[in-house]
């Protein structure tokens, strides 16, 4: 088990816009309503939480780099960059072997084609998807038993 009681929760191009872009199918939430939910399951936990937003790849990346040593896991919904990022599975690989649960609000199975394939899946040692935002909390409830369970 790290000694670090830190997450990181990382949310990738347009999760700023929760709660105004296509409400049907993100929901009403907002970007803050997320921020305040996990809190709250990370304090149950006792366990901080980091939060980062950013429609950046490079900020994301960065972001990742500074979590070594900072952080004991990550939560991250990379949203749009799941299916186009390389840089973002090949960040959350330099930081193993802190866990990493990728988060995504809707069903992507259920939509385009090209939402089917997540880079960033095989980085990641949980995928929670179409539990709308209920998922994050259900990524920082794994990540709390990963890291209890060492």
């Amino acid at each position: 088990m790290s000694d670090r009681r830190s997450l990181l929760v990382l949310n990738g191009p347009n999760l700023n816009l929760l709660g105004t872009r296509k409400p049907e199918t993100y929901g009403h939430a907002t970007l803050a309503d997320v921020e305040a939910q996990v809190r709250d399951a990370a304090a149950a936990h006792d366990l901080d939480v980091q939060f980062v937003q950013s429609n950046h790849e490079g900020a994301l990346l960065d972001a990742i780099h500074a979590a070594r040593g900072v952080h004991a896991g990550i939560v991250i919904n990379p949203g749009a960059y799941s299916h186009t990022s390389i840089a973002l599975p090949d960040a959350l690989e330099a930081v193993q072997p802190m866990p990493v649960v990728e988060v995504h609000i809707s069903n992507v199975h259920r939509r385009e084609a090209f939402r089917h394939h997540s880079y960033v899946s095989a980085q990641a040692d949980a995928v929670i998807i179409g539990a709308g935002v209920h998922g994050y909390t259900l990524a920082v409830e794994h990540l709390a038993r990963l890291l209890t369970e060492g």
